[in-house]
């Protein structure tokens, strides 16, 4: 039992953690479908190897030092909660012990700028936009740049698509079936407004009023997963008191958020808002799961035949442990194939920030998801998450193959358009 973490932080989540490092029987099983051990072959870049770090380190027998190369090299996309037998609840331990380790870590200069640097933009549409501009018109200068600011820059794309201006209510079509509101994302807004866009028409369609609650912000996310509390925390606040309860559900269409949106529980705690953030979670819900429950009116038959190649992201499959719901609702739409990649367990490497902190592993895990899905034969890769399609994208263009990937609702509003 863990005894000795300090009362603050995530000495809240103290049970949690303490249940999590006790449920592993370190079998191994999670090996084969951790990336960064595939990747790496080291057993302390495994969930059971850094499992018995944290534990080690919580109970003062290494320090936080010792730990943090390893910790920071995870990726939490928790492929080995869906793969463990004894159920371990991996999440429960790695974030609250990065945001309680994470003050203590001696960082250099350059990783708290680029950490700074993301905080302050990623979570704000305008301002990362203005970052992505910055970032193009560097990046003749990148071999100039430390390291560490190298990746963002060479990550920045060519050019970004028109913003979408988001209504603050969107009428059902029909016999409305479902009231909703909806999480808009942050760099989603910008990287590829259409994904919202297409939202909005498909809940139209299917009967759906769509409410976008004008003072909501960030999901917290972002700073969940790099150990920043106090962030985390102000902007999951905003979002409880900017949704109303009086909705069907909260959904979210990028599967990274709608994780985050689960964690508020785990975030809040031991504070006041603990029991309005687990009515929250609660109904939060990807947009998947929402419409296969609600019984998606089926889309008319394509032009032709498609072999299309559905890649699950990892904070849909692996955290909210959905995988039928947007296969079912890709399988009604007539004159679709769809099939299947080798490791669809691997992470593709994006992982928030992911490929911006750890870029070679990044790399490499992007590389071969790019492969994976080539050898299927598909024309077309659907995902439901901004930060595969970005990664999966920019991998696919390097292997000379720039096949289109897209969101699962936006192939599903294309199919209702007769686009496809």
């Amino acid at each position: 039992m863990l005894h000795t973490i300090p009362k603050d932080g995530a000495g809240r989540n103290t049970a949690l953690m303490a249940h999590a490092v006790e449920a592993c029987v370190h079998c191994g099983f999670c090996l084969p479908t951790c990336p960064t051990y595939v990747v790496l072959g080291e057993e302390m870049n495994s969930p059971r190897g850094r499992i018995f770090l944290m534990k080690e380190t919580l109970e003062g027998r290494l320090s936080v030092a010792d730990t943090q190369p390893y910790i920071d090299r995870c990726l939490g996309c928790l492929a080995c909660e869906t793969s463990c037998p004894s159920g371990v609840p991996y999440g429960e331990l790695l974030t609250p012990f990065r945001a309680w380790s994470e003050p203590q870590k001696k960082r250099t200069f350059m990783e708290r700028l680029r950490r700074g640097i993301l905080l302050a933009t990623l979570p704000y549409p305008g301002r990362f936009r203005a970052a992505v501009v910055t970032g193009r018109l560097a990046r003749p200068l990148r071999k100039f740049l430390p390291e560490t600011l190298r990746a963002m820059v060479a990550l920045s794309p060519d050019q970004l698509p028109t913003a979408f201006e988001l209504p603050a209510i969107v009428a059902a079509e029909g016999p409305k079936r479902g009231r909703v509101a909806l999480l808009a994302g942050c760099a989603q807004q910008v990287l590829a407004p259409g994904i919202n866009r297409s939202t909005l028409a498909v809940l139209a369609r299917n009967g759906v009023e769509t409410i976008l609650p004008r003072g909501q912000a960030c999901c917290g996310g972002l700073a969940m997963h790099i150990g920043a509390e106090r962030s985390a925390v102000a902007t999951a606040r905003k979002n409880l008191a900017a949704f109303p309860t009086d909705v069907d559900a909260i959904l979210s269409n990028a599967s990274g958020c709608g994780s985050a949106l689960h964690e508020y529980p785990m975030l809040f705690k031991g504070m006041p808002e603990f029991e309005r953030a687990k009515a929250f979670a609660s109904k939060a819900t990807d947009i998947s799961n929402f419409l296969d429950r609600l019984g998606l009116i089926a889309p008319p038959p394509l032009r032709r035949p498609l072999k299309v190649a559905y890649h699950d992201a990892c904070h849909l499959a692996h955290a909210q442990k959905t995988r039928a719901a947007p296969r079912r609702l890709l399988a009604q739409v007539p004159g679709l194939e769809l099939v299947e990649p080798a490791e669809w367990e691997l992470c593709c490497g994006s992982a928030g920030t992911y490929n911006l902190e750890q870029p070679a592993t990044a790399e490499a895990l992007g590389r071969r998801k790019a492969e994976n899905l080539l050898a299927t034969g598909a024309e077309m890769v659907v995902t439901g998450n901004i930060g595969c399609i970005t990664q999966i994208e920019a991998h696919l263009r390097q292997l000379g193959r720039s096949i289109p990937i897209v969101h699962t609702i936006e192939f599903l509003d294309r199919a209702y358009r007769g686009e496809l």
